[in-house]
Parts: C-alpha cells; structure tokens; sequence
C-alpha cells in the first residue's frame, strides 16, 4: 500500500516555522489533485478528516466523490 500523502513535497514541505493548519490542508488537498473551490472548503471544516481524504484519492477515488463521502451530513429535523 502507498500513501502519497504522508511524505509531503513542493510547498506544503517548505521548511522553517510551521504554518497554518488551514493552510497546510489546503496545499495537501490541491497536491492531490482537489479543485481549488472543494479545496478550500473542505480545508476550512474541522469536521472534515483530511487524512481519510488523502486516503481515498491514494487510492483511485477521484477528489469530489471523496468528498462526498466524507462530508458530515446536514443536521435536519426534518
């Protein structure tokens, strides 16, 4: 098993003082291969396992089911 995610490179391996998280999930979900929009939204939820999504698209499952399959359901009284 390969998990591409776990040795970061290009930016999101900068060296010196460590970044923001926010940031730093962004750049590793567009290093994978997510558009910018998902990406950015997907970045700024906390309810969102990034490394489940990293996960999924090592594995051949495109970006946005990923995200699909990830994302917290709406609570709805309905």
């Amino acid at each position: 098993m390969t998990i591409k995610h776990l040795e970061p490179c290009g930016p999101c391996s900068a060296d010196g003082p460590p970044v923001d998280v926010i940031d730093w999930r962004l750049c590793r979900l567009l290093e994978s291969g997510f558009a910018r929009e998902l990406a950015q939204r997907l970045a700024s939820a906390r309810a969102v396992d990034i490394h489940a999504l990293l996960q999924l698209v090592d594995h051949e499952c495109p970006p946005e089911l990923a995200a699909r399959i990830l994302s917290p359901i709406a609570n709805s009284d309905a």
